[in-house]
């Protein structure tokens, strides 16, 4: 009979990797590729993360807790883009 082994895994946190702005520059490419907002906060939030999210909080005025939240990915996070018109209406003219 084969005896079972413990696999254990580390944490990953993509934010750990992102040293350079290179680094930084790839990563959001990539991800924008994939035209998903949720996705794309949730690497904002890496960046940030990467960058010193208390600092980042502070700059835009803020708690490090909301820009947390903002910055999750999580679907309730995430508020569409208002549509705008392409061209001006009709009765501008």
């Amino acid at each position: 009979m084969a005896t079972q082994q413990q696999v254990t895994f580390s944490h990953y946190d993509t934010a750990e990797y992102l040293q350079t702005e290179e680094e930084i520059a790839a990563y959001l490419e990539t991800v924008m590729e994939e035209n998903d907002p949720s996705l794309l906060a949730a690497a904002l939030g890496d960046v940030a993360r990467a960058r010193n999210m208390s600092k980042l909080a502070k700059d835009v005025g803020m708690s490090r807790e909301g820009l947390y939240k903002a910055l999750s990915g999580e679907p309730d996070s995430v508020k569409p883009a208002p549509t705008l018109p392409l061209s001006p209406p009709a009765s501008i003219f």
